[in-house]
C-alpha cells in the first residue's frame, strides 16, 4: 500500500497494529450509532414540538459523515448542507450545543438563530449548514482559494446532494476550482431523489462522477453505505488534493431511509425500494462485518448504546435549561462587531 507525498513520489504508508485498527473501526461504528440515535431522538422531540421549523434527517447516510470526517484534519474547512446533523456531530460539535441550536436557544452553536439547517462552528472550521441547494459550493471554492492565497495546506471539503448537479453553481464552482487548481474536495451525497424527484427524471446523464470529470478533475463513485469504503476513498482523495493534484470529486452513492424533511409526505418513491435499501443499513452491515471477523461487537454496542442514551439525555436537559436570545440582540451580528468598535 502506498500514498503520494506532496512532491508526487510514492511513499509507503504505515500499517497500524491490529489492535489500533480494531479500535478505529469500533470508533467509526460508535459514531454512526451516535448519529442514528441522536436523529431518532430528534424525531420524538419534533413530534412533541420541542423542536420547530424544518428538520432534515440523514438516517441511512451516516457512513458518509463518519467516513469523511474521520479522514479530515482539524485545519481543513467543511461546508455542509441543510441535512448536516451527522456532519456536525462527526466533526466534533458538542451534542448539547447542536440540540440547543435546534431548540432555538442562545447556547446553541449559532446562538439559536439558525436551527436545524444552520449549524455553524468557526472554531472547528465547520461553516454551515446551508439551506440553499448548491449554495455551499461557491463558499467552498472561496475557502479553497483562501488556503492557496495564504499559503496554507488545508483542504476545503464541500458536501452537497445530487439535486445540486442541476444548479448553475455546481458547474461554475467545479470549473473554477479545476481551472485554478484549488484544494477543494467535492463530496456529493447522491441519495437518488434530491428533494423529491428521482435523479433520472432530473438529469439526462446520471453518472455524477462523469459530470465532474468533464471539468478535468479526478472523480469516482464510492459505496456510500460502507463506512470503510468512504474512509479509504476520502483518504486517497485528500492525498491527491494536498499533493497539488486538486481538486477531487467523490460521488457517494447512498440513500436516506426517511423522507426529505419532517413535512414531506413521501409520495414519490416506492416503500419496497426503501426496504430494499434498508437491507444495506450502514450501521448493521458494518457491525455484521466486524462480528464475522471475530470482533466483540455486541459487547461494545451495549456500552455504546448506554453512553449515547446518557449523552442525549444530558443534551436535552442542557437545551431545555438554556435561555432564549434576548430581544435586545435582535439586530446583533447584522454587522461585524469588530467594525463597530
Amino acid at each position: 500500500m502506498s500514498t503520494r507525498t506532496r512532491s508526487g513520489r510514492a511513499a509507503k504508508a504505515a500499517v497500524p497494529p491490529e489492535e489500533d485498527r480494531t479500535a478505529a473501526r469500533l470508533a467509526m461504528l460508535a459514531q454512526m450509532v451516535r448519529i442514528r440515535r441522536f436523529e431518532e431522538a430528534c424525531v420524538q422531540l419534533y413530534s412533541q414540538t420541542r423542536i420547530r421549523g424544518f428538520m432534515h434527517l440523514c438516517i441511512g447516510e451516516e457512513a458518509v459523515a463518519v467516513g469523511v470526517m474521520g479522514a479530515l484534519a482539524s485545519r481543513d474547512a467543511v461546508v455542509s448542507t441543510y441535512r448536516e446533523h451527522g456532519h456536525a456531530l462527526a466533526r466534533g460539535l458538542p451534542m448539547p450545543e447542536v440540540l440547543a441550536e435546534m431548540f432555538g436557544r442562545a447556547t446553541g452553536s449559532s446562538r439559536g438563530r439558525g436551527g436545524s439547517m444552520h449549524l455553524f462552528d468557526t472554531g472547528r472550521r465547520f461553516y454551515g449548514g446551508n439551506a440553499i441547494v448548491a449554495g455551499g459550493l461557491p463558499l467552498a471554492v472561496g475557502l479553497g482559494l483562501a488556503e492557496r492565497m495564504q499559503h496554507r495546506d488545508g483542504v476545503a471539503v464541500c458536501f452537497f446532494g445530487d439535486g445540486a448537479a442541476a444548479e448553475g453553481e455546481f458547474h461554475e464552482s467545479l470549473n473554477l476550482a479545476s481551472l485554478w487548481h484549488l484544494p477543494v474536495l467535492f463530496v456529493c451525497e447522491n441519495n437518488l431523489y434530491a428533494m423529491g424527484t428521482s435523479i433520472d427524471r432530473e438529469l439526462a446523464m446520471t453518472d455524477l462522477a462523469l459530470h465532474a470529470a468533464a471539468y478535468g478533475m479526478p472523480a469516482w463513485p464510492v459505496d456510500g453505505m460502507d463506512v470503510e469504503a468512504v474512509d479509504q476513498a476520502t483518504r486517497r482523495a485528500l492525498d491527491d488534493v494536498r499533493s497539488g493534484e486538486a481538486p477531487v470529486f467523490l460521488e457517494m452513492r447512498t440513500y436516506r431511509f426517511r423522507a426529505h424533511s419532517m413535512y414531506d409526505p413521501e409520495l414519490y418513491r416506492d416503500k419496497a425500494e426503501v426496504e430494499h435499501w434498508r437491507e444495506r443499513d450502514p450501521v448493521e452491515v458494518f457491525a455484521g462485518r466486524l462480528r464475522a471477523e471475530g470482533v466483540a461487537v455486541d459487547e461494545e454496542l451495549t456500552r455504546i448504546e448506554a453512553a449515547v442514551t446518557a449523552e442525549i439525555a444530558e443534551a436535552v436537559t442542557f437545551a431545555e435549561a438554556a435561555p432564549l436570545e434576548p430581544v435586545e440582540d435582535l439586530t446583533r451580528f447584522v454587522h461585524s462587531e469588530e467594525e463597530q468598535r
